[in-house]
């Protein structure tokens, strides 16, 4: 690949941001990268690390940058926004990785100054991990990178950031954010919600010792904890910032819950075959599609370190 960015900002240094400082670097897809997370601490370790070109404010960080990619909770982007936006230079492109995104248009956009290119974007992909450590530059590989262009993103725009995505490893879709946050809600945001009470259930549950939980976990139930084990402050911004989405989603689950219970209490084996019948097929998808392996531990191989 060649160079699609003079200089990329990153600002928040965690998982997604230090795989795609990776993911760049790896492709040759940028000249400078730089970097700012607002503790020192994180900043210390990306410098330890030789992450990137890593500043003490973000202003300094963005400055003179092609590309800015707002990698940080996205309760916190409009503060973020707030202080670099007199930073950004003109016909600059802005983008993010939120795991919303009306929230984060809403949020962001009236913080853009004219001339800059406001391109929200959301890569589909992460592990449990936080911090600039848990970075990997094949976090993208073969993953989806979803553009949702704001109202009058620049399409020479959307396509250079595309081409960057595609350059890190990511296959690239374009949605609406009402859509994608749909999307999400069923396929990312209830599904975390769901292991987070499932794990809560068995704390609660005082005829089932911590000890037999941990000792006796069987492979559903260490999946439940992997999701849950994710970082608390995103997902809460996460479910805050598309509230709508996922409760409709959360009443669907909740009347389909009534119905397995119903089949389970009625000994109704029928209707339970055919459910998970059904269900099985859309798992076969997700790994005929190539998101996944029929791998045991769920297709996930070790993480390179």
């Amino acid at each position: 690949m060649s160079v699609i960015y003079d200089k990329i900002a990153l600002i928040g240094l965690g998982l997604i941001a230090s795989s795609m400082a990776l993911a760049i670097k790896r492709a040759g897809l940028a000249r400078e990268i730089t970097g700012y997370a607002r503790s020192q601490q994180t900043r210390d370790i990306a410098r330890e690390i030789d992450l990137c070109t890593v500043c003490d404010t973000a202003t300094d960080a963005v400055r003179d940058a092609d590309l800015v990619v707002l990698c940080v909770p996205v309760g916190a982007m409009a503060a973020v926004m707030a202080d670099i936006a007199p930073a950004l230079k003109p016909g600059a492109t802005l983008s993010d990785v939120g795991s919303v995104k009306k929230a984060v248009i809403d949020a962001v956009g009236p913080h853009v100054p004219a001339g800059v290119h406001f391109v929200p974007a959301h890569p589909l992909a992460g592990t449990e991990h936080s911090g600039p450590r848990a970075g990997f530059a094949e976090l993208y590989d073969n993953r989806w990178c979803i553009i949702v262009p704001a109202d009058g993103s620049d399409p020479a725009a959307v396509a250079r950031l595309a081409d960057l995505w595609r350059g890190m490893g990511a296959n690239v879709d374009e949605m609406d954010a009402e859509h994608h946050d749909l999307v999400l809600a069923v396929t990312s945001h209830t599904p975390h919600l769901i292991a987070y009470t499932m794990v809560g259930v068995a704390d609660d549950l005082s005829r089932v010792t911590d000890s037999e939980v941990i000792k006796y976990s069987a492979a559903g139930f260490r999946d439940f904890t992997r999701i849950a084990a994710s970082d608390p402050t995103m997902w809460r911004d996460v479910f805050l910032s598309n509230k709508e989405a996922t409760l409709e989603i959360l009443g669907r689950f909740t009347e389909e819950l009534f119905a397995l219970q119903r089949a389970i209490r009625t000994e109704d084996g029928d209707h339970l075959h055919d459910y998970f019948t059904r269900t099985r097929a859309i798992r076969r998808g997700i790994i005929e599609a190539g998101q996944d392996t029929d791998a045991p531990n769920f297709g996930r191989a070790v993480k390179p370190r």
